[in-house]
């Protein structure tokens, strides 16, 4: 029998270092623009009058800065850290470790000049154009290969808690990156989505939603199981209730980006579904926030002095908060209150400054004096920090929630009839909550200071100290071959073999009616019934196949891309199989002429999504103020489709012909000219720069790829034609007073906002 022998083996830990300071670094950054963003809400002076400075452009920058960069950085730092104490091994390759953070930091700076200069794919947290999408994938799987390299090597056989996260968040982001990223480029810096309307929103927020599930929480909870305990200096609480907390978690969560489209044109079935999903999600994401909770019990007297145990307190404190909100908002009636109004900002910002922000900074804390072999500079600042932090997010919290209810309370409001709106000018609800607004920025700028509080202490922990590596003596013992689970193993076993029976039958339950719906019923509740009894009388037969199972990470990492790919497959599959050219009642769905096509690209170039949606719920008061509800085929050969999320301004379904082409000219020159007390900023860039007419060939071209019914068009007939309309709305702006060269941009936006909810039928369309 072999053998084994000790060996010493020391940590990259100069990777850790790196991906520490460039996430503060790139946090300070973020959180600073998005402190300008929130006064720009308030004052709309605070533009510039620059285009590259203007909301629309920035507000993609602060998300795509806080979320991948702020973020992203930090969680590298803690996989990077953890995984090798946790794997007892170095990781794989330094070469790797190295191109994965400079590739990364050269991703993050294309982003930061790119987006500004209105290059972007116009999806939120989806922004970035797709030279850098490639990079993003490539970096990726860089990632990805050094990760399971480093597991591959492991001198511990057993995957521990921590691990089991990372490996759901590798394998998950890169399913949910690719398949939101599909487009088709028109040139090196524009491409289209092959999604389009409602295929492209379900697609969207399928990404968006569990970006923020598989990005900023799977990764950050791994973090928690692994640096908790170290800091409490105690075992994790119930590591039974961290394989429920696993394996319902990643189970659950992908079903639920629908909830992010409730009462709108989404099919019931999928509302429905996705609502039913985020309800259930509360009992995983509680059990993990209990269990991290109770793993610091034993340190509650550290509570006062530590600011590390504060941090991580706070921090899991607010992903319970957050996880409860998220659910609630789940439900139709309070998402018809809540949805496109300030609310779901406070709710977003307590995820990602309350959750995501404290454990990094209680990592931070934790990791400077291990990492530099230096105590850390000041106690004191770290808990300035913590309080200017709380004190900073709760007020912005709050704020949001007071802003959010009444703005959703308002625009909502009818008379004791319920035939006429209470407040019908939308700038009644901007005007109320300006001082709620106001308060946001108070409360972002008190916890940006206490993230400066924190750069410049940890700056001043490790200036002039010596940067150290991590050793340990392990004993490297050969692994047994019969240790190993096969895939066939993993798969063919009771725990399996009655999830995905229950499973099966539930489908048939929750998707068919009649005797199959009964038929689903009671096989689902047969299943259940029998894997308990069966747990009762032979779980420790399942407690063996675990504790084979995380021998092994290939079968470990199988199970857990099936346990989150199905959901998706369920949901947007049968969306895609919808006939392209979809027909609603009283609406058929009609492309854009060339000039409008280009004025849409603006628009979206702009950034005007993330003030304005293009979506009329089927809610009373939505149509009362906007006009017709949007029906599911309307937007269909929209790419990307531009719903919105937010409503910073009016809806613009049915804005085309509401008013006449001088209202819109004077309206993006200066818009308090038009609406008193406005906030939205001026848009002159677009009366001084021509519209780019030599990129329409291959952008219609492109579209028609996609299929979407554009004549069969020469690149001269594109180009007279888009001139000749541009033209004729030039003249009309003349017989109104304004006048304008028709090649500039803002006749371009103004023919595509004209059209906005009316008909237009090219002559020789094909279907």
């Amino acid at each position: 029998m072999t053998t084994g022998q000790k060996t010493i083996i020391e940590f990259n830990d100069k990777i850790v270092r790196q991906f520490m300071l460039a996430a503060i670094i790139w946090g300070a950054v973020g959180m600073l623009v998005g402190v300008l963003i929130a006064t720009q809400l308030n004052f709309w002076q605070a533009n510039f009058g620059q285009a590259w400075l203007s909301f629309g452009r920035l507000r993609p920058l602060h998300t795509n800065a806080v979320i991948f960069a702020f973020v992203g950085n930090m969680m590298f730092a803690g996989v990077y850290y953890s995984t090798q104490r946790l794997a007892k091994a170095r990781l794989a390759s330094d070469f790797l470790s190295s191109l994965h953070f400079w590739g990364w930091q050269l991703i993050i700076v294309a982003a930061a000049v790119t987006l500004p200069l209105g290059l972007t794919r116009g999806k939120e947290y989806a922004e970035l154009i797709w030279p850098i999408n490639i990079a993003v994938a490539a970096i990726w799987v860089v990632f990805a290969v050094n990760f399971f390299w480093t597991l591959a090597k492991r001198n511990e056989k057993s995957l521990y808690v921590a691990l089991w996260f990372y490996i759901a968040t590798i394998i998950t982001v890169a399913m949910l990156y690719i398949v939101n990223h599909l487009s088709l480029p028109t040139s090196l810096t524009h491409s289209y989505p092959v999604f389009g309307g409602v295929q492209d929103a379900l697609v969207q927020w399928w990404y968006g939603h569990n970006a923020v599930a598989f990005f900023l929480t799977t990764p950050i909870l791994g973090i928690m199981y692994y640096f908790l305990p170290k800091a409490a200096g105690r075992p994790v609480y119930s590591y039974r209730l961290s394989v429920i907390h696993f394996w319902s978690l990643v189970f659950l969560y992908i079903w639920a980006g629908p909830h992010h489209l409730l009462n709108t044109a989404l099919p019931n079935w999928l509302q429905l579904l996705a609502m039913t999903f985020s309800l259930m999600l509360w009992a995983p994401s509680w059990g993990g926030m209990l269990n991290g909770l109770l793993t610091l019990r034993g340190a509650w007297g550290k509570l006062r002095t530590d600011p590390v145990i504060k941090f991580f307190a706070a921090g899991v404190t607010f992903y319970g908060m957050a996880t409860f909100e998220g659910p609630l908002l789940s439900i139709k009636s309070v998402n018809a209150l809540a949805h496109y109004t300030d609310w779901i900002i406070g709710h977003v910002h307590a995820g990602a400054l309350g959750w995501n922000g404290f454990m990094a900074a209680g990592m931070f804390y934790w990791l400077v004096p291990r990492l530099w072999n230096k105590p850390l500079y000041s106690q004191s600042l770290a808990n300035l920090h913590f309080w200017l932090g709380t004190f900073g997010i709760l007020l912005y919290v709050a704020a949001m929630w007071a802003s959010g209810i009444t703005q959703g309370l308002m625009l909502n409001a009818t008379t004791e009839g319920g035939t006429i709106l209470k407040y019908p000018n939308f700038l009644e609800t901007l005007n109320s909550i300006r001082p709620l607004m106001l308060l946001r920025v108070v409360g972002g700028g008190l916890y940006l200071t206490g993230f400066l509080i924190m750069a410049y202490n940890v700056w001043r922990s490790v200036r002039g100290a010596q940067a150290v590596n991590g050793t340990i003596e392990v004993y490297v013992e050969p692994r047994e071959p019969a240790e190993k689970l096969s895939l066939a193993g993993a798969f063919l076993n009771a725990p399996v073999i009655f999830s995905s029976l229950g499973f099966l039958a539930a489908c048939i339950w929750l998707f068919t009616t009649g005797w199959l719906n009964i038929i689903g019923l009671v096989g689902t509740a047969f299943c259940v019934l029998l894997a308990i009894g069966h747990f009762q009388t032979r779980g420790t037969a399942w407690g063996e196949w675990y504790d084979k199972l995380l021998l092994n990470a290939l079968p470990f990492t199988v199970l857990t891309f099936l346990s989150v790919a199905v959901g998706g497959l369920i949901q947007i599959i049968p969306m895609l199989t919808i006939e392209r050219r979809l027909q609603t009642e009283d609406r058929v769905a009609q492309v854009y002429t060339p000039l409008e096509l280009a004025g849409r690209d603006l628009y979206v170039r702009e950034g005007c999504y993330t003030c304005h949606s293009q979506m009329i719920r089927t809610l009373v008061p939505d149509v009362m103020r906007y006009g017709d509800y949007s029906r599911l085929g309307e937007s269909i050969w929209d790419h990307p489709f531009q719903w919105g999320s937010k409503r910073n301004g009016p809806d613009l379904a049915r804005v085309g012909g509401k008013y006449n082409d001088a209202w819109h000219f004077d309206h993006m020159l200066d818009p308090r000219a038009i609406s008193t007390g406005s906030n939205m900023p001026a848009y002159t860039w677009l009366h001084k720069s021509n519209t780019d007419y030599a990129s329409l060939s291959a952008k219609i071209r492109v579209q028609r790829t996609l299929g979407v019914p554009f004549p069969n068009w020469s690149p001269a007939d594109i180009d007279r034609i888009a001139h000749d309309q541009a033209k004729q709305i030039a003249k009309e702006l003349r017989e109104q007073g304004r006048y304008t060269d028709p090649d500039k941009e803002i006749v371009a936006l103004i023919s595509y906002l004209q059209t906005l909810g009316k008909k237009w039928e090219p002559a020789g369309a094909t279907p």
